[in-house]
């Protein structure tokens, strides 16, 4: 079943493809004289094609095939009418076309999908299974077909009972089985989905799409089998380029790094002049800390007819920082292009002047880095920040954002950066004013309401107005464990230790991150759980030794 009924991709006129009856067999042609007005509309409509009215066009051939009944017409109406994207015309055309050759798939497999675009499954259904029942030698390539002209149906159980009935009929085949199992994840019908998948690759053991399927649908409901499933079928199909390459994924995926490049170099030994399988061998050659194979793996892909060079360099700038190379990563990043990757190897760079000392030189680098658009703007502008955050001069980083928001006035990343630089340097009006204008222009940015209600938390008396920010920031966003934390915090302030102790139990449960830890503690101790509380103050000072918060807390209750 052939996707005949689509618009064609190249954007040519339809009028410029002359109208060839089907060369196989011979049409039932009507014994129609071209007349004078026969031949007038004729020209009309390559005219009207030709300067881009196309609905006249359309209208002109549909008349034009009512009137003379011809199939090579039918056909030329409906290429037009699909061209023009007027499905109704084309519709009644395919229709004509359909009736003038009632044996040829070609104007079926039309009104099919143009029945099915409309929304229309159960006018379609007859065609369907006429189609399907005349790909006698081919029925497998037509239920893998109708998966992708049934895709874009909001009602997907409706699109499931459809399925589910055009395969009655082949219990036998394979492919019908996967159509009800792609239907049926549509539908969100899981177990059918991974029942239908599963009978699918028993009647067709060695078939790599069958066992995909079923390891997406494992992903989302058993993960813990994925595994499994991947290794029994590559023993008994060593060479099964997609299942390694989606098990390798998967280990990947789920931080087995070791593991997953062991996968890929197995599809280099088979595939060695695959550059992205390089590449990714490369990448986790990286991840382990492998530097020198990671090196040899990259500049392979170099040699290679590599689509995206510009990726590669990227990658061998980091693999150079990572090796303290500092100015061999700058080369790297250099030769990095107009790409995607281009502004990150400038900030990059940047970065490493700043590493050597050169700030300055770091930031007229990133004032002459050229931009696209207000985003990649920010960006640069919010980095330059950053060197003054990292230095702790906070004044620096105010003015870099001042003088940022004058350009952007509105650009939410830069409120929200200096609401966050304000609070440093004790600005509160700044910081509200500049929240409170976020919420106005994103009302669904969690953090804003979090960092406005934790901030007056923290500093004002106003809890009341603060624990509903809070709330607020939970409720868009409920499984956030910093927000949790700055609802902790606000319900430790107005008194609640005992559900503030919870609340942030939850929260370090889900991310020990040290502030974190360091308000948990905070509680504990108002609890009189002092014991409880420098256990996890110590616990996590020993991953994030640096932290501030974390220090501060330690010296005001050990000091008492």
């Amino acid at each position: 079943m052939s996707a005949c009924a689509q618009v064609p991709a190249k954007a040519t006129s339809p009028v410029e493809q002359p109208v060839v009856a089907a060369p196989e067999k011979a049409l039932n042609l009507p014994n129609q004289e071209l007349n004078t007005q026969l031949l007038y509309e004729f020209l009309l409509a390559e005219m009207a094609g030709q300067r881009g009215n196309l609905k006249l066009a359309s209208d002109a051939y549909l008349d034009l095939a009512q009137k003379t009944n011809d199939p090579r017409v039918a056909k030329r109406a409906t290429e037009v009418a699909l061209f023009s994207r007027l499905p109704q015309q084309a519709y009644q055309s395919a229709k004509i076309w359909m009736k003038l050759e009632p044996d040829a798939d070609q104007p079926r497999q039309a009104t099919v999908a143009l029945l099915i675009n409309a929304g229309h499954l159960e006018e379609a259904r007859p065609l369907l299974e006429q189609l399907i029942a005349g790909e006698e030698g081919n029925r497998g390539a037509a239920f893998l077909h109708l998966n992708s002209l049934l895709s874009k149906q909001a009602n997907k159980k409706a699109v499931l009972e459809l399925v589910k009935d055009l395969a009655k009929p082949y219990p036998q085949v394979s492919e019908a089985h996967y159509a009800i199992a792609q239907a049926a994840w549509a539908a969100e019908q899981m177990d059918l989905a991974l029942t239908e998948s599963k009978e699918a690759a028993r009647l067709r053991p060695d078939w790599e799409f069958a066992v995909l399927l079923q390891g997406q649908l494992l992903q989302r409901t058993a993960p813990l089998e994925v595994p499994e499933l991947y290794q029994t079928f590559l023993k008994a199909y060593p060479k099964a380029r997609e299942v390694r390459l989606a098990y390798a994924r998967f280990l990947v995926n789920d931080k087995k790094y070791e593991a997953a490049r062991e996968e890929f170099q197995k599809l280099l030994k088979a595939f060695p002049d695959n550059a992205e399988v390089t590449l990714a061998v490369g990448l986790l050659s990286l991840q382990l800390n492998d530097f020198d194979a990671a090196e040899t793996y990259f500049k392979q892909v170099l040699d290679m007819d590599y689509k995206d060079d510009d990726s590669v360099y990227f990658y061998l700038g980091q693999l150079n920082e990572e090796r303290n190379q500092l100015d061999e990563a700058i080369q790297s990043y250099e030769r990095v292009g107009k790409s995607d990757y281009f502004l990150p190897a400038q900030i990059k760079i940047a970065s490493i002047l700043v590493k050597q000392g050169k700030v300055e030189q770091a930031r007229k680098r990133l004032h002459q880095v050229p931009v696209q658009n207000n985003q990649q703007r920010a960006q640069l502008i919010q980095y330059e920040a950053q060197i003054f955050r990292d230095a702790k001069d906070y004044k620096g980083a105010f003015d870099v954002l001042n003088h940022g928001l004058e350009k952007l006035p509105n650009y939410p990343d830069l409120l929200y950066d200096r609401a966050m630089i304000a609070e440093k340097l004790n600005k509160m009006d700044v910081l509200e004013k500049d929240l409170r204008k976020l919420i106005q222009l994103k009302p669904d940015y969690a953090h804003a309401y979090n960092a406005l209600g934790y901030t007056l938390a923290d500093h004002t008396t106003r809890l009341d107005e603060a624990l509903k920010l809070i709330e607020k920031a939970l409720q868009l966003s409920p499984d956030d464990p910093f927000i949790m934390d700055s609802l902790g915090w606000v319900q430790h302030r107005m008194g609640k230790n005992d559900k503030a102790a919870e609340t942030l139990k939850r929260a370090f449960a889900i991310r020990p991150d040290p502030e974190i830890a360091a308000h948990l503690g905070e509680v504990l101790w108002a609890q009189n759980k002092h014991d409880e509380a420098l256990v996890i103050w110590q616990s996590a000072l020993k991953d994030a030794p640096q932290n501030e918060v974390l220090i501060g807390v330690l010296k005001k209750y050990t000091a008492q």
